[in-house]
């Protein structure tokens, strides 16, 4: 079913409100930490905000149905009054009967609780039909579940965001203002009054966070399902995108979740454990990528992206990997990733990179007391006395 203008129109509306209403909140976060007035006009003004977006529906009823098609991208196809999302459109490996059939499956895995006993049932039948399409050995069958797995972990990634955002709402935080000094927020401030650049992308990303937020406000009261359900479920797609060797996608998209990342150091002890094991195993998958590549433009993207990585979730390694009983990673698994880490650090380029990189490390790291993992002390070294022989040599 195609969207019309008139019935686009009103959900752009909204995105641009919300995103600018959320820019302006920005500078406004800082300002309300200082004044106690100011905090209270603030939590009125968000209210009433909210309030607002929940009256656009009945505004504009033909809003809920057109946002199904324009925010998944997906043509419908109705059977017995369900519109089971397609994975693709116009042909390609996405317009087919087990593309669509695994788009299914993998979109009710993420929208029913795992206490439900037919979560169990449809994730096995997912699985199957992941694996018997990579058994087939065939190249079209790979691109399937290549496909249908991205859109999946897009999905399910944006929905996480959303679950942060709500979850934080819900115990009174969820900024990630409490874990930063006083020269990180006033950075933050006017990183964000004073770059257009930044400006832009807060209206794509706070539009569809909002979006995502009133609507999963509604699925979790159906579902139950918590953010930590979809944590786990980011790294349930990550490792059979790995399997069918797409997790380049999924790398690409956990490193720009520059946001999520933000959230997730005042998310709780258990989420932050699982957005820890997500972030573990994609640096781990990008620690080879690019190895096999000669062309300097795409080894040039995938350094960038491995820098993203590193700059988004190092400070959630330095500051949740101790878990609320026991440690996230193993021993084992701690040391792997800490060489892991050294090996791209090093492929970055000196000077630059590897500074703003051990930086972050090192200001993260000294102020957790509560963990002393990552330790990339000798990396650190290494940096810091090639740094020096550089200087003297000019």
């Amino acid at each position: 079913m195609e969207s019309s203008p008139s019935a686009i129109a009103p959900l752009l509306l909204r995105n641009l409100l919300t995103s600018l209403f959320f820019y302006a909140d920005k500078p406004l976060v800082f300002l309300a930490e200082k004044h106690r007035l100011l905090q209270l006009l603030r939590c009125f003004l968000l209210s009433t905000f909210l309030f607002f977006l929940r009256l656009l529906p009945s505004l504009f009823p033909g809003l809920n149905s057109s946002v199904e098609s324009y925010n998944y991208h997906f043509k419908t196809k109705r059977v017995d009054n369900y519109e089971p999302p397609l994975a693709g459109g116009g042909g390609g490996v996405g317009d087919s009967g087990v593309a669509r059939a695994l788009t299914q499956l993998l979109s009710i895995v993420n929208d029913i609780p795992v206490s439900s006993r037919k979560y169990e049932v449809v994730r096995s039948l997912a699985e199957k039909i992941i694996d018997e399409n990579l058994l087939e050995g065939n190249e079209t069958l790979r691109e399937v579940n290549c496909a249908v797995l991205s859109a999946a972990f897009s999905r399910a990634l944006s929905q996480l965001e959303a679950a942060v955002v709500i979850q934080g709402r819900s115990h009174g935080g969820g900024t990630g203002g409490d874990v930063k000094d006083g020269a990180a927020e006033k950075s933050d401030y006017y990183y964000y009054k004073n770059r257009l650049s930044r400006f832009l992308s807060a209206v794509k990303y706070y539009g569809d966070v909002v979006w995502q937020y009133g609507k999963s406000r509604d699925w979790q009261s159906r579902s139950g399902s918590s953010a930590e359900k979809l944590a786990a479920e980011v790294l349930w797609l990550a490792q059979k995108m790995a399997a069918c060797g797409c997790s380049e996608e999924a790398i690409c998209k956990w490193a720009s979740a520059s946001n999520l990342a933000w959230l997730a150091l005042s998310a709780e002890l258990r989420l932050q454990g699982s957005l820890v094991k997500v972030s573990a195993f994609l640096i781990k998958q990008a620690k080879d990528m690019g190895k096999v590549i000669d062309d300097r433009n795409i080894l040039e993207q995938q350094r960038q992206t491995k820098m993203k990585m590193l700059i988004s979730w190092m400070p959630l390694l330095c500051r949740a990997s101790n878990g609320t009983d026991a440690p996230v990673l193993s021993i084992n698994e701690r040391a792997e990733l800490e060489k892991i880490l050294e090996e791209i650090i090093e492929t970055l380029e000196q000077e630059d990179e590897q500074e703003r990189v051990l930086s972050l490390w090192l200001h993260h790291f000294t102020h957790c007391p509560s963990s002393d993992w990552p330790n990339l002390r000798g990396c650190y070294t290494r940096w810091l006395n090639a740094s020096r022989s550089l200087l003297l040599l000019q």
